[in-house]
This record gives C-alpha cells, sequence and structure tokens, in this order.
C-alpha cells in the first residue's frame, strides 16, 4: 500500500532541480510515478506523483518542503483515488492552427459544457512547416461520458473548427498493437 503525493514546482530554471526533487524521492523510498516537467519563458514549472509507504509520507512532504525558496515554490497535496470514472471513455483530441488568443478557451468550453473532463493538455506553438508562420498545437486527453454521442461531439467540434480556422481531429486514445 502506497500514499500518492502530487508535486508541483515554479522556480527559476537552473540545472539541478530534478535531481534535488528525486533525491528526496530516493531518500525516502518514494517511487517516481508520473511527472510533466518544462522550461516556460525562464521559468522551471513541473508537476510530479510520487508514491511513498504511508509511514514515510509525512517526512518526505517534510523534506520537500525544505527544497523551497523565495525563489522555488513547492506544494505538496496527498493524491486521490487513480483511475476514470466507469462511465467514461477516453478520447485523443489533436488541434493545430495559425495561434490567436482565445483557442483553449472556446476549446474547453466547448468541452466543459458536455461534461468531458481534460485529463490531459500539452500546447505548443511551433513554427509552420511551409510558412515559418507561428501555429498553434495542442494535444488533450479526454474522458467523455459513455452516454454521449461522440457524432454530436464531433459535429460540435468541426463547427468551432471551422470558426476557430484551426484542424481538428478526435481519436479512440485506446493503446494500439
Amino acid at each position: 500500500m502506497t500514499t500518492s503525493l502530487v508535486v508541483t514546482l515554479v522556480g527559476p530554471d537552473r540545472p539541478g532541480l530534478v535531481s534535488a526533487l528525486s533525491d528526496k524521492a530516493v531518500e525516502f523510498g518514494a517511487n517516481w510515478a508520473d511527472s510533466v516537467m518544462s522550461n516556460f519563458a525562464g521559468q522551471f514549472a513541473g508537476i510530479v506523483q510520487l508514491e511513498v509507504r504511508p509511514e514515510k509520507c509525512d517526512a518526505l512532504i517534510a523534506a520537500l518542503r525544505a527544497l523551497e525558496s523565495p525563489q522555488m515554490h513547492i506544494s505538496v497535496t496527498m493524491g486521490g483515488s487513480p483511475g476514470k470514472p466507469a462511465s467514461t471513455r477516453r478520447l485523443k483530441l489533436d488541434l493545430l492552427g495559425h495561434d490567436h488568443p482565445g483557442i483553449i478557451h472556446r476549446i474547453s468550453s466547448q468541452l466543459a459544457s458536455r461534461q468531458i473532463s481534460i485529463e490531459k493538455l500539452e500546447t505548443h506553438i511551433v513554427s509552420g512547416a511551409m510558412s515559418g508562420e507561428q501555429m498553434f498545437q495542442m494535444r488533450a486527453s479526454l474522458l467523455v461520458p459513455q452516454a454521449l454521442d461522440e457524432d454530436e461531439l464531433r459535429d460540435g467540434l468541426e463547427g468551432l473548427a471551422n470558426e476557430l480556422m484551426v484542424d481538428i481531429s478526435l481519436d479512440d486514445a485506446r493503446p494500439t498493437g
């Protein structure tokens, strides 16, 4: 039996941040289960899920919080129960189009209005292959209610894609192979 801890950190990027965090995980016998980390405008931001034995949980939390400084903000939260609700299915949404304000707002509002949860979201601004123009790229893993008609969802997203002048694809997120 283990306890999940969700650790978030934000601070100026410098060598050794991941190492300092992983040192504490190893010191307390925690398993590094999942993470997303990146440099954003010179700031390093990360989210890590650690799995630790319950009797070592409080000590690990204290050790992680001791890494905090005026420049490095660290938050530790106990995780909830893993897994997706039984009445949902996973879909993958990909979007690509010219970058402009409001894309995430319009897409997330459309999804929320249909009771769709965004499980994971990645966005990037990339150079267009032919034009070199700024293109907005989004990938999301969605938890969609089983009762929601997929054709209705596709129609709604296609209409929104036309308004936003972006390409959207929606695929089953089941692993292949």
